[in-house]
């Protein structure tokens, strides 16, 4: 449903802004000359004191007079547009509320353009890429177009930062090869999630992946030869390990952590290339030893680290505890976080089942960077593409699917543009966390 405008302004607004502001100035004259007699009367001021009392309510009736005269026609010409019918309100109804459990929905009133600016650039010396033409550029284009200022501030909010592209299709090289071609054109990495393991996610939301061990092979061979010698960050199959730890019997164990080590290795020997493997999230396997087994038979000694967080929402300082104490049971490996949704924290256990899964509520987090002020903390990183479905709960679209009136909610709810403290938060969970008995 397309959002309703208010009626057209009246051809005479300036007019009447000239009455209004006009009548301003003379409450403005008015008030001073009664401010200064009473003070007179009261003998709280000298005669000199008053009558200049009286010189400034004139000047300042005179200020806001021409201030009619000159701004008030040309204010009423900028805000009419088109056919006399103003932008389109900052009141979402219909199709750009957000929806599903939890969201927003019905009208919503937003602050004024001004308070959602557009995101600073990231640092020149930030290696990461930004996709120019992501589904939240798309989106922001066509609502700024559409005269939705407000939902295109916001959405910008996402469209500028750098997010990962995930690989998942049987033929990953044409789009690897066009990533890392447009990042390497613009000084800059691209991120890129290997997203093909056989029985992916076990079979849930995103299940899928690789027919067979040696299809999954030789997709990795194509994914990397398409890297060719230009590098990138890649996230080796989330979720994979942690899988297995947890129970998964759809594929065998031994199977699974072959097949990742087969692509740490084959993606590690390219040139240029930082290769994280997947290693969960702090709330679903919290005994982080349990991990340490799987993680090793999968290859994470020859990777740069693990990646924490991926497609959930614990804080940066919780998965930093936890990253910390993967590094300590594996010799002071290198960690990662996804910070795409975490700006507000995981969804109370109270609210109920699949608090993972298009939680309501959630805000952006951390923005991507390198600077995090931890030792083995490389990078937050935006993992999970905000506004891309976790899958069909609370009324989402298919899993991986863009929903944006879910990209507007984790926009809208964002806390801080540039969140130091997020940063120096999961600085004190790193070094809580080397005080702590490493299994735990």
């Amino acid at each position: 449903m397309p959002r309703s405008a208010p009626p057209p302004r009246p051809r005479g607004t300036h007019r009447s802004i000239a009455v209004a502001v006009g009548a301003t100035a003379t409450a403005v004259a008015l008030g001073v000359v009664a401010t200064a007699v009473a003070a007179l009367a009261a003998g709280t001021v000298r005669r000199g004191a008053a009558a200049a009392l009286v010189r400034r309510g004139a000047t300042a009736a005179l200020l806001i007079g021409l201030c009619c005269t000159a701004v008030a026609p040309a204010t009423a010409t900028a805000t009419v547009t088109g056919a006399g019918v103003p932008p389109a309100p900052t009141t979402v109804t219909g199709a750009g509320a957000a929806t599903g459990a939890g969201a927003a929905t019905g009208a919503s009133s937003y602050p004024p353009p001004s308070a959602y600016p557009p995101p600073s650039a990231p640092p020149a010396d930030e290696p990461f890429w930004t996709d120019p033409d992501s589904a939240a550029a798309r989106q922001a284009a066509e609502w700024r177009a559409a005269g939705r200022t407000v939902d295109a501030a916001l959405m910008e909010r996402i469209a500028g930062r750098p997010q990962a592209e995930w690989i998942y299709g049987p033929d990953p090289a044409p789009t690897v090869r066009a990533r890392t071609t447009a990042a390497a054109r613009a000084g800059r990495l691209a991120v890129l999630v290997a997203y093909y393991v056989p029985s992916r996610d076990c079979g849930q939301y995103s299940h899928g992946g690789a027919p067979s061990a040696a299809d999954y092979r030789a997709w990795v061979d194509a994914f990397a030869a398409a890297l060719d010698d230009r590098g990138a960050y890649i996230v080796v199959e989330p979720d994979a390990v942690a899988q297995m730890v947890a129970g998964c019997t759809e594929v065998t164990a031994a199977e699974r952590y072959a097949l990742l080590a087969y692509a740490v290795d084959r993606f590690k020997s390219r040139a240029h290339t930082r290769v994280y493997l997947d290693a969960g999230n702090s709330a679903w396997i919290p005994e982080a030893w349990r991990l340490v087994d799987a993680l090793k038979a999968s290859g994470v000694r020859r990777a740069d680290g693990v990646s924490l967080n991926v497609s959930n929402f614990q804080t940066d300082q919780a998965s930093s505890r936890y990253g910390e104490w993967l590094s300590k049971d594996l010799g002071g490996i290198h960690y990662v976080i996804d910070s795409s949704r975490n700006g507000n924290g995981p969804l109370p256990a109270a609210t109920g089942t699949d608090a993972w899964c298009n939680p309501p509520g959630r805000a952006l987090g951390t923005p991507p960077t390198t600077r995090t002020g931890g030792d083995r903390l490389d990078a937050y990183l935006w993992i999970k593409r905000p506004g891309e479905s976790d899958g069909t709960c609370r009324g989402g679209p298919a899993a991986g699917q863009w929903w944006p009136e879910y990209a507007l909610e984790l926009a809208r709810n964002i806390r801080d543009e540039v969140p130091d403290g997020a940063r120096d938060g999961a600085r004190d969970g790193a070094r809580g966390a080397r005080n702590a008995p490493s299994s735990l």
